[in-house]
């Protein structure tokens, strides 16, 4: 295992033992992997600029720091982006909670001050309340990645947050209870690398205190956590039996796997059957959102019709009464001159 270089100076409460486990969550080409590297101290992820997602399939790093804590940085594709199925999705998510059994101290979800918020990162970030719950919040920190670019523009990142076109952001920003941080992953200055962390294990260890210590976890964690618990088991078994010949046990521990593998694919169909249901749900809301939107602007612009016709009538009958008046004046003024002659 590879360690972050830190400096010194870096003053931890001595967190010998501590396991943290972090999850990197976010739309494709916002720095996750690279963000995974600056965690770990090392190009353990492949970070390259790309249109398409450098990274696969959920992958597991760990480093142990100089404080003591052993961290796992797990990096994850693009789940929840728009350009992926619901099958490979629910793949994907069950292969990341299984390298993640013993639950997630932290979730990280990455953006990047180089884009927008779009809609797209709100449907995800839906996706994953209506998925795991929203307790999920409780574990979230926002890492935004692109500190070089609000450097060089002489931007701070509460200039970028709270630009009137972030409203969305804002508002989750105020559910995670603002837990952000800002992210330089292409610097070399040593000294801010080990400031950016610092900054980082702060909210990750106010999330785990304000979580009582225990991970995120929920029945997906618990069933693929009891399934490899029960495969470890079962193998000590069979290599611990007397009188078997090495194809006998060797057919056992076939049959075993196999049982393990059944309950991935089972886990997996249930996996994609709830987040087919989830997208289908968040779908219909925003239909429902969007309908109910152009209802209000058809009645606004349907009110505005009806005023604009009003006005356009009051116009008329005002240019009329004038138009009146004026024939009124000119007639009395005739009479006027008929009766002097």
């Amino acid at each position: 295992m590879g360690g972050s270089s830190m400096e010194d100076d870096w003053d931890f409460t001595n967190l010998s033992n501590t396991v943290n486990t972090l999850v990197l969550f976010g739309k494709t080409g916002n720095g996750k992997s690279a963000t995974g590297n600056t965690i770990l101290g090392r190009e353990a992820f492949l970070s390259k600029p790309s249109l398409f997602g450098v990274t696969s399939t959920s992958e597991l790093q760990s480093t142990m720091l100089r404080d003591g804590r052993l961290v796992n940085v797990i990096d994850t594709p693009g789940l929840f982006d728009r350009s992926d199925d619901s099958d490979s999705t629910g793949k994907e998510i069950v292969r990341c909670v299984n390298l993640a059994k013993d639950g997630i101290h932290a979730i990280l979800m990455v953006f990047s001050v180089r884009s927008r918020f779009s809609p797209d990162e709100e449907a995800a970030i839906e996706s994953l309340k209506t998925f795991f719950g929203e307790k999920i919040l409780d574990y979230m920190i926002v890492v935004f990645t692109g500190g070089d670019d609000l450097e060089s523009h002489g931007q701070t990142l509460n200039d970028f947050i709270g630009h009137k076109k972030h409203q969305s952001l804002q508002k989750f920003l105020q559910s995670c209870k603002s837990r952000i941080v800002l992210f330089d992953n292409k610097t070399k200055d040593e000294r801010k690398k080990a400031k950016q962390l610092e900054g980082l294990f702060y909210l990750v260890d106010s999330v785990v205190s304000s979580n009582g210590g225990k991970p995120f976890s929920d029945k997906l964690f618990n069933e693929l956590k009891e399934g490899a618990l029960r495969l470890q088991n079962r193998e000590k078994e069979v290599e611990a039996m007397k009188g078997y010949s090495e194809q006998q046990i060797s057919a056992l521990k076939e049959e075993i796997y196999k049982s393990y593998d059944d309950q991935l694919s089972r886990i997996t169909e249930m996996v994609e059957y709830k987040l087919k249901q989830t997208v289908e749900k968040l779908e219909k809301q925003l239909a429902e959102e969007q309908a109910a939107r152009l209802k209000a602007e058809k009645f606004s612009q349907e009110a505005r019709m009806r005023s604009d016709e009003e006005i356009r009538k009051l116009r008329e009958n005002l240019e009329k009464a004038q138009r009146d008046a004026e024939e009124f004046r000119k007639r009395a003024e005739n009479n006027k001159m008929c009766k002097i002659l």
